[in-house]
């Protein structure tokens, strides 16, 4: 079986060490032989080391897109995934304020808006 080869900026899960939660981590360095060194938590900003043994029990987020589909109109909270058309699949962070919220992406954390109310033509 061939182990897969990661990059810097790569998503990955694995339960942090500030948070206690499993959850998507960004690839922060790789060795030589594109094996995961070191990750940074989304939420909480920690960097921690990522061990060989975790690889087994982690996959990558974008291997198996599942989450509703982006609705601007609709109120989202922490921990919920949503598939946007442009971004891809991507896991709510937080809740910047009542309309705004930060989803990591599989290529950056990026502050989308939510809850706004439909407007009639």
């Amino acid at each position: 079986m061939k182990k897969q080869v990661y990059a810097i900026g790569d998503r990955v899960e694995k339960v942090c060490v500030e948070c206690s939660e499993e959850r998507g981590h960004i690839v922060a360095s790789i060795t030589k032989r594109g094996l995961i060194s070191r990750v940074t938590c989304a939420k909480c900003g920690v960097r921690s080391t990522f061990k060989s043994s975790e690889a087994g029990t982690t996959t990558t987020r974008t291997a198996s897109p599942s989450g509703t589909p982006y609705d601007w109109t609709r109120t989202y909270r922490a921990g919920q995934t949503m598939m946007h058309p442009a971004y891809g699949l991507g896991e709510v962070i937080s809740v910047v304020d009542p309309k705004k919220i930060d989803v990591l992406f599989s290529d950056r954390l990026r502050r989308l808006v939510h809850g706004r109310p439909q407007i009639a033509i």
